[in-house]
């Protein structure tokens, strides 16, 4: 039988990205995890409506659970929150969408642990080869959208911008992560080998 885990999820090209890398290594995520804001209601980092992540998992073909929280006590409802889908799931890991900032690995490691499961981190690399990953998303078929960027970092004009070739070639002309590891900008994904429509 193959490894059951949950996957940390915001719909956006790192989580998708992740997913389709689980699969293939005969990983089985039962679930998704998408965390959002209390007040706005909205994920976390992203900004979406829990509407349009519903609309993704139903198309993945995975039941995705929501995490309400706010920023004092993030981490402890995000172990609590593993510990339920542990036991709803059988689950033996989560997995994380992350690439390569050390902070945001250890985050995930220490709230792994505290949850009694198995890290995962399943598009982890080392900076330099970012553009290959971002290479390898367009390649492989997927098809997101810019939905939001860091003003201070990308143009504004950029949100709604479709992830492809001329895409990559503007970005690694920026001094930014060409995933936007560091919040650059942030994607919704609407199309590619892990949905069923």
């Amino acid at each position: 039988m193959s490894k059951q885990v949950a996957l940390s999820f915001s719909g956006g090209k790192d989580s998708c990205f992740s997913l389709y890398k689980l699969h293939q290594q005969n990983i089985k995520v039962s679930c998704l995890i998408t965390t959002i804001w209390e007040q706005s209601q909205k994920s976390v980092a992203h900004d979406q409506k829990q509407e349009e992540i519903i609309e993704q998992a139903k198309s993945i073909g995975i039941p995705v659970h929501f995490m309400e929280s706010d920023f004092d006590t993030y981490s402890e409802d995000f172990v609590h929150k593993l510990k339920e889908l542990k036991k709803q799931y059988e689950i033996s890991g989560i997995a994380f969408g992350d690439i390569y900032l050390d902070g945001h690995r250890e985050w995930g490691e220490q709230v792994a642990q505290k949850a009694g499961l198995e890290p995962l981190y399943p598009i982890w690399t080392k900076e330099e080869n970012v553009s290959d990953l971002l290479q390898e998303v367009v390649d492989i078929g997927f098809k997101a959208a810019v939905i939001k960027v860091d003003k201070t970092k990308l143009p504004e004009d950029w949100v709604g911008r479709i992830l492809d070739q001329s895409f990559i070639n503007d970005i690694l002309q920026k001094d930014v992560c060409p995933m936007g590891e560091s919040g650059e900008y942030h994607t919704a994904v609407y199309e590619g080998p892990i949905f069923n429509k």
